[in-house]
């Protein structure tokens, strides 16, 4: 697993934002995903099933839910929706928002700007190494028109978490 020195965390200006907890209830109460269908119900085999609710990984033996997910308020041309994993029973939203999440451990992730309209900010995509996730964050928020940044796989292009500026 790949952490933020300390030196990053004390200049961070952004902090990591999980899945909401009212979207995780909406499916852990019976509801649908974004495409109107039941999430899939499994058993994790404990090799990279990562809950987009505690940023942790759902582990071996653990019933989990594969579900489609839109990260976003409304549906519209740049709201992406994607496969999600999600712990099948609740799990505690992720809390240490200043370091990088457990979940984010692979060699890197696309970092991608939106803006204040949820639209996806030209140019602002990258592929970053995880030791680099959090200078590039904290330089994509200084741009006034960037409101909010997505970490995405590299490989896949599935939501992972977002990043928001610290208030």
């Amino acid at each position: 697993m790949i952490l933020a020195t300390n030196k990053e965390t004390m200049m961070t200006k952004i902090h990591f934002t999980a899945m909401p907890t009212s979207d995780a209830l909406h499916i852990w109460n019976g509801s649908a995903d974004a495409y109107g269908l039941p999430p899939e119900r499994f058993v994790s085999d404990g090799d990279g099933n990562p809950c987009r609710h505690c940023l942790g990984y759902i582990a071996r033996g653990e019933p989990a839910l594969l579900l489609a997910y839109r990260p976003f308020p409304s549906p519209q041309a740049f709201a992406e929706t994607g496969p999600i994993f999600l712990h099948a029973e609740p799990c505690a939203r992720y809390a240490a928002e200043e370091h990088l999440p457990p979940n984010l451990d692979s060699p890197d992730y696309i970092v991608r700007g939106y803006d204040y309209a949820d639209r996806i900010v030209y140019g602002s995509g990258k592929v970053t190494p995880t030791g680099d996730i959090i200078a590039r964050a904290n330089d994509l928020l200084e741009q006034p028109r960037i409101a909010y940044l997505h970490v995405r796989s590299a490989r896949n292009n599935c939501y992972h978490c977002r990043i928001d500026r610290r208030a």
